[in-house]
């Protein structure tokens, strides 16, 4: 990422914009730069209703990362269930879930002592 110089905070911008295009909920960022030994500095999770709109939103992810900032993940996981689908920008990992499947595996919880910024939808 370092070669690209993509600043971090453009990158979870876009994220946040792809997720809302397509009219992703719940929106939350974890800030895990003050915990030791994470994976990442970031993660964003979001929700939608079903593996239709779990795939949208990973779809609009990617497409306005790519357009915008001409990065692209890493990695991406889940993408044939939908049911989350996890995609890995190196310094930002974002999860996308189906509701049922986010409160089942409760992310947002296990990191507790992360910095939470919940985002208010603009629709």
């Amino acid at each position: 990422m370092a070669e690209k110089n993509i600043k971090i905070d453009d990158l979870i911008a876009n994220v946040i914009k792809g997720i809302e295009a397509v009219k992703g909920e719940n929106i939350t960022i974890l800030d895990l730069r003050e915990i030791d030994n994470t994976p990442c500095d970031y993660f964003i999770i979001c929700d939608g209703n079903s593996n239709t709109q779990v795939n949208a939103i990973s779809g609009a992810i990617q497409k306005t990362v790519s357009k915008e900032l001409h990065d692209k993940p890493w990695h991406v996981e889940g993408e044939d269930n939908a049911e989350w689908i996890l995609m890995d920008y190196v310094n930002v990992v974002v999860h996308v879930f189906q509701k049922n499947i986010r409160e089942f595996y409760d992310i947002d919880n296990l990191w507790g002592d992360a910095k939470i910024t919940t985002i208010t939808s603009q629709y």
